[in-house]
């Protein structure tokens, strides 16, 4: 290993300056209806939620409270998370014996991935981070025969389940790759099994939440791969890999780990998830955490595959103009940095359909506030403010507050969980649902405005519910109504 080469603090640096970018892109457009449910549920610490685990709204409370609701700010720890993912692949092709070349080439391959996660405070980033810590940490383990390292690979594991719950997929790969390879041998070690009770018991609180809750968590997703699953989001699952990775780089590490005893075990850790995304329908992102690993496999394979080539250093730069494009276009389509309405957003809507949603969110809580000015007083000393989906009700939550208006109450994932007030409102403005569910519940229901953005854009709140109504009426108890409009998005 090389420890005074520079490369170091080189990828450092690259790491750094994705920051660096999300940072000073960070405050380009809004919100994304994402990261509003993200931001609510940050003032509701729990050990859990109905559609993550508590890793996500945890750091965004720390964001708030460093950083208040600046949108650069809240997004700051999900930039941190992929940029230490990017610090990692590097590290990860030096623990395999790469030099500086192949340690920045891997970390380049990362780039891409980084800009477009680390746009948005998402769970995607953290996930990211433990996929990436977890291959990281097991690649230091075959590569040093430490067993010891099974302590840091359980305690990447347990980040991940505290992150997101896709992780037992990799893990799977993980206990496949030990049975099927030499790391048999692990197998009687005691490091191993502390390394798994080590995961269990940072595991453990998220877990005896979901046991409180009915595991509510499973409901949440058989619901949204039933969805993923009639609306065709699942399709493309195998040119996702391709069009979301660097893949002449991945496969060469892929086919470098199975042609390697001591890192077959990484290959595995890669086959095994993507089989089980492939039967299971899985959408095409669920796998990226599992390419900076083969990253840095094949950044090493090719460093010593250009020493037998001549001219080197034309193929070297062949490979680093290759990497900046694909910086450089990822950048371009996924980062809120094209002016709204032009050419260029349009395409990069197209590409990236989150961008368009991350407009409009204070005007409509502007509109909502105007609708409640309009009620005659007594109205408005009884009005509640109902919200048909998370961004609507994390929006009023959010910019409510300047108008003077209530939170919003909603059905939907967590939202449900904190009620509907005492006593529960009388009128209600409502966002987010169709006049003819409305109808069918309330005795009356006016409509008030329409849901618009100045600058135009078509997103989810223009085109698919883009009325706001007034409802008086309901026609059972609330405490009827509240167990029938649960719902999960």
């Amino acid at each position: 290993m090389r420890a005074r080469d520079g490369s170091f603090a080189i990828l450092t640096c690259l790491a750094l300056a994705t920051v660096i970018v999300h940072v000073i892109t960070g405050n380009q457009y809004g919100f994304h209806r994402d990261e509003l449910a993200t931001l609510d549920d940050a003032r509701h610490l729990a050990w859990g939620y109905v559609a993550y685990p508590p890793v996500t709204p945890f750091f965004g409370r720390i964001s708030l409270e460093l950083f208040g609701s600046s949108l650069a700010g809240f997004r700051f720890f999900a930039a941190l998370a992929v940029a230490a993912a990017v610090l990692l692949t590097g590290l990860t092709a030096r623990a395999m014996g790469g030099g500086r070349f192949a340690q920045l080439v891997a970390a380049m391959a990362a780039v891409p991935f980084c800009l477009a996660a680390g746009a948005l405070m998402q769970y995607v980033s953290f996930d990211y981070l433990a996929w990436v810590l977890t291959a990281y940490f097991t690649v230091r383990l075959l590569q040093s025969g430490d067993a010891r390292w099974w302590m840091a690979v359980g305690a990447a594991i347990g980040f991940g389940m505290l992150s997101k719950y896709a992780i037992p997929f990799f893990a799977a790969g993980l206990i496949a790759g030990l049975l099927l390879t030499g790391a048999r041998r692990f197998l009687a070690s005691k490091w191993l099994w502390i390394g798994a009770a080590i995961a269990l018991l940072i595991f453990l609180p998220n877990l005896i939440w979901q046991i409180r809750h009915d595991f509510i968590y499973l409901d949440f997703v058989r619901h949204i791969h039933a969805r993923d699953v009639a609306e065709g989001r699942a399709r493309g699952f195998l040119s996702g890999q391709i069009k979301l990775t660097f893949f002449p780089l991945w496969i060469a590490g892929l086919i470098f780990c199975f042609r390697s005893a001591r890192y077959r075990m990484i290959g595995w850790m890669y086959v095994i998830p993507l089989a089980v995304f492939i039967v299971a329908k899985g959408r095409d992102y669920y796998l990226v955490g599992a390419y900076p690993m083969l990253y840095a496999a094949g950044a090493v394979w090719l460093e010593e595959w250009l020493k037998s080539v001549r001219p080197a250093h034309r193929v070297r730069r062949a490979i680093w103009i290759a990497l900046a494009a694909e910086v450089i276009v990822t950048g371009s389509f996924t980062l809120p940095i094209a002016p709204v309405n032009s050419p260029w957003f349009k395409v990069a809507s197209h590409i990236d359909p989150d961008l368009p949603e991350e407009i409009g969110w204070p005007e409509l809580v502007q509109t909502i506030a105007r609708v409640r000015d309009s009620l005659p007083a007594e109205d408005r000393a009884h009005v509640g403010l109902l919200a048909g989906n998370y961004g609507e009700a994390g929006a009023v939550d959010l910019y409510g507050p300047q108008y003077g208006l209530p939170n919003a109450i909603s059905g939907i994932n967590s939202f449900w969980q904190r009620g509907y007030g005492d006593p529960p409102p009388e009128v209600l403005i409502v966002a987010g649902l169709s006049r003819g569910y409305l109808e069918q519940r309330f005795e009356s229901c006016e409509w008030a405005a329409h849901v618009s953005n100045r600058f135009g854009v078509v997103n989810e709140e223009t085109k698919d519910h883009p009325d706001i109504f007034v409802c008086r009426g309901l026609r059972q108890s609330w405490a009827e109504f509240w167990k029938q409009f649960r719902h999960f998005g």
